[in-house]
């Protein structure tokens, strides 16, 4: 069994849509309001509204995106002007971890494993 989708509930899917597009620098020539596929590879990462009302305290779950330069995607969540939580921090395993609200407050970590941490 694998992971095929991981679906983010909205009651906005072109502003949520737009700042993944942003975050993780793709464009899928979509401005869908109902669904919008994100990442479409093996786990695809999708944005929809199934028609519910949502009240964007989402207290349960978390997305983690492994990334390459951990201080320029700090400073790109910077100028999407997201919610810092915690500013790109190394951990004792020698990650160097960041986390911030979506514009949902869904919460979001960036990581890096690089040699260079």
């Amino acid at each position: 069994m694998r992971l095929g989708e991981v679906s983010l509930l909205t009651n906005d899917v072109v502003k949520l849509a737009d700042f993944y597009k942003a975050l993780l620098e793709t464009n899928n020539d979509s401005n869908d309001e109902v669904h919008q596929t994100i990442i479409a590879e093996e786990t695809m990462l999708t944005i929809y509204n199934d028609g519910s009302i949502k009240n964007n305290n989402n207290q349960n779950m978390c997305i983690a995106f492994t990334v390459d330069n951990i201080e320029k995607e700090y400073q790109k969540v910077l100028s999407l002007e997201a919610e810092i939580i915690e500013k790109p921090t190394k951990r004792p395993w020698g990650a160097i971890n960041m986390s911030f609200y979506d514009p949902d407050r869904n919460v979001i970590y960036l990581r890096s494993f690089s040699a260079d941490n």
